[in-house]
């Protein structure tokens, strides 16, 4: 799980089809769904739900294991930020020029 994979899940959530999530993240709808199919594979259960095309065009929701992956990934993310926040401006400030 990576920031690449959390934001194709945030994309499946706001479209509700996988193509229109690739789309968004500009990448091939073969990428996205290969990587569904690698997230899928990679925890007990599976975190993205799929219907085939045809006249609806499919659809793709998270599964509830897949909401609780990605609010996990979210928070880690947040609490990561947090917590180098200081370092963080320490450091830009040896960066910055007067």
């Amino acid at each position: 799980m990576g920031p690449g994979k959390a934001d194709l899940l945030d994309a499946i959530v706001r479209h509700g089809r996988l193509a229109a999530a690739a789309r968004e993240l500009e990448m091939s709808y073969m990428r996205a769904w290969k990587l569904v199919q690698l997230l899928n594979r990679s925890f007990r259960g599976p975190l993205v739900a799929t219907e085939r095309g045809g006249s609806g065009h499919g659809k793709a929701t998270l599964t509830a294991l897949g909401v609780r992956v990605l609010r996990l990934y979210r928070g880690m993310e947040t609490s990561s930020l947090a917590a180098m926040d200081a370092d963080w401006k320490a450091l830009r400030r040896m960066i910055e020029r007067g």
